[in-house]
């Protein structure tokens, strides 16, 4: 009998199955389309990527919430320490969820003080205070690249009156930091100065930072051991990185890129010092002398009392005799005093020199000048620079010269003096070169042994992209092969199977006059047997030949239909 695969034909094919077939076959249909729709989610099942890792629960619990209103799809990962998302949406949940202040990171902040109850003591009032200005501080400090996470704990004393009792807070700080990261100097002084800023009164070196590790960070420098400076060295290798990079910048151009390399070492001093001058100037000429203060005294003494003169002698020595004056006396004539007339009395002589004694004084005058002039002198305060360059020693090195010629062949030749000692002038003239301070430079021309490291090509299939086109590609080649698997495999031979069995099934009992016309190849044409004239027909059978009946269900159950 020729397959007849037409719609009808094969209902009536599975017309012509048992109830215990036709449950085999919608098993069959269902693992189908179970395993259909489970490579269909396979393949569409988007690539999850982690959101955010060690969340604590707090802030996990508030991201799933936000997660589910925002639909969302999510799930953990690495025993519930990640949280994962599609790949696709990760940057665009992440600015969401930042959006709404998620995740807190664990702490609780001023948002503390918001909750507050009615009738809350003013001890817990100061303890939740300082628990949301602990919580503040170490959101601050986790922004950092390197703190992975942070705890502040503050010790802030009770305010006194009494000035001698008060205490300035203190503060301790732990980091957790991501791995093969550090805090240098400068970062964790950072850290230090925003807490001390922060608490009010709070000195600098009241805070104290910890790592993870144990070590003292904030710990200060050790002014025994002071004879490197982090800061010093790094200021000398800016200087020595600028100078090198000044002669690459100007050879260059002549010898051409990757031909000149230059090292240059400075010695430069740090010594702080500080100079306090005072000198004296030799003493100036009064006119050109700055007077300081000038003072005059003048005395002048004039009366009409009589003073003893004359040469000390017996009557000079006398008490004055009193003044007589006769009325008809002639003038007196001035004497010499000392003098006598010859032939005169010596009574005569010592009474003239007793009148000259007597003779009244005019007057008596006195004059004293005192100037006091400027003493010159200079006071200089000098406070010396630090970071003098002292010394500065360069190291240039020359590649050949790549030539040309005529033919095309390319060679490599020595610079020549002329060339050699005008770049050495552009070096000295680039970095300041100083010969009375010490300066040295030392330039050599020579061949480069350049071993250029060749770099293997990554292959296509190592490539990113590749892989991730293959791995799209497996996928989707594996579900359409176990389609056609479960297709050709499976249903299409059970379906034959069927066939077979149903042909070898005795054609039913009609009458006459609805049997139609045979063909040429002995079936009947055009004909297509019911359901019921299919039951009728298997009930008499069963009936009238048990034995063949028999041997159809054994064959089914060998062919395991």
């Amino acid at each position: 009998m020729a397959e007849n695969t037409s719609p009808s034909a094969l209902a009536q094919t599975l017309n012509q199955l048992s109830g215990q077939q036709k449950m085999g076959l919608i098993l069959a249909l269902a693992a189908l389309i179970a395993v259909s729709f489970g490579l269909w989610l396979w393949g569409t099942t988007p690539d999850y990527r982690v959101l955010y890792s060690n969340l604590s629960d707090r802030d996990g619990g508030a991201i799933i919430d936000s997660l589910q209103q925002m639909n969302v799809p999510y799930k953990f990962a690495e025993g519930g320490g990640a949280l994962l998302v599609p790949a696709s949406q990760v940057h665009e949940v992440r600015l969401r969820l930042a959006s709404q202040g998620l995740p807190k990171g664990g702490t609780v902040g001023f948002e503390l003080m918001e909750n507050q109850k009615f009738g809350t003591s003013e001890f817990l009032e100061q303890v939740n205070y300082k628990r949301a200005l602990e919580g503040e501080l170490a959101r601050s400090v986790q922004t950092l690249a390197s703190v992975q996470t942070a705890r502040i704990h503050l010790a802030i004393p009770k305010p006194t009156v009494f000035v001698k009792d008060q205490e300035s807070p203190s503060a301790s700080v732990v980091l957790a930091l991501y791995p093969g990261r550090t805090l240098d100097a400068g970062q964790v002084n950072a850290v230090v100065h925003l807490i001390s800023s922060s608490v009010p009164n709070m000195p600098a070196k009241n805070v104290t930072v910890v790592d993870q590790s144990g070590t003292l960070l904030s710990a200060p420098p050790d002014k025994a051991n002071t004879g490197l400076d982090e800061s010093q060295l790094k200021y000398v290798h800016q200087v020595e990185g600028d100078y090198a990079k000044r002669i690459e910048d100007i050879v260059t151009p002549l010898v051409g890129p990757r031909n000149v390399h230059a090292q240059v070492t400075v010695d430069v001093d740090f010594t702080q010092s500080e100079q306090t001058a005072e000198t004296y100037k030799p003493n100036q000429p009064p006119n050109q002398a700055a007077v300081l203060s000038q003072q005059t005294l003048e005395s002048d003494n004039t009366n009409g009392s009589t003073t003893t003169g004359g040469i000390p002698g017996a009557l000079s020595n006398q008490p004055p005799v009193p003044a007589t004056a006769p009325l008809n006396a002639p003038p007196a004539k001035p004497a010499v005093a000392g003098a006598a007339k010859p032939g005169a009395p010596a009574a005569a002589a010592g009474t003239a020199a007793a009148a000259q004694s007597s003779v009244p004084t005019s007057s008596s005058n006195r004059k004293e000048t005192t100037t006091n002039f400027q003493v010159d002198r200079t006071i200089s305060h000098t406070k010396m620079a630090v970071g003098l360059l002292r010394r500065l020693s360069v190291a240039v090195v020359l590649n050949n010269r790549t030539v040309t010629d005529a033919a095309g062949k390319v060679s490599t030749r020595p610079l020549s003096d002329a060339e050699k000692n005008q770049i050495s002038a552009l070096i000295k003239d680039a970095v300041g070169f100083d010969e009375k301070r010490g300066d040295t430079l030392s330039l050599l021309n020579s061949a480069f042994n350049e071993h250029k490291e060749v770099i293997p090509e990554t292959p296509l299939w190592k490539q990113p992209e590749t892989l991730s086109m293959v791995k799209e590609g497996l996928k989707y080649a594996v579900i359409g092969a176990v389609a056609l698997f479960l297709v050709l495999g499976i249903i299409r031979p059970a379906f034959r199977n069927l066939s077979r069995v149903l042909a070898r099934l005795p054609e039913p009992r009609m009458q006459r006059n609805d049997i139609p016309p045979m063909t040429d190849q002995g079936s009947q044409a055009g004909y297509v047997p019911s359901y019921e004239n299919n039951l009728g027909t298997a009930k008499q059978l069963a009936q009238q030949d048990p034995k063949i009946v028999a041997s159809v269900v054994k064959e089914w159950v060998a062919a395991n239909e």
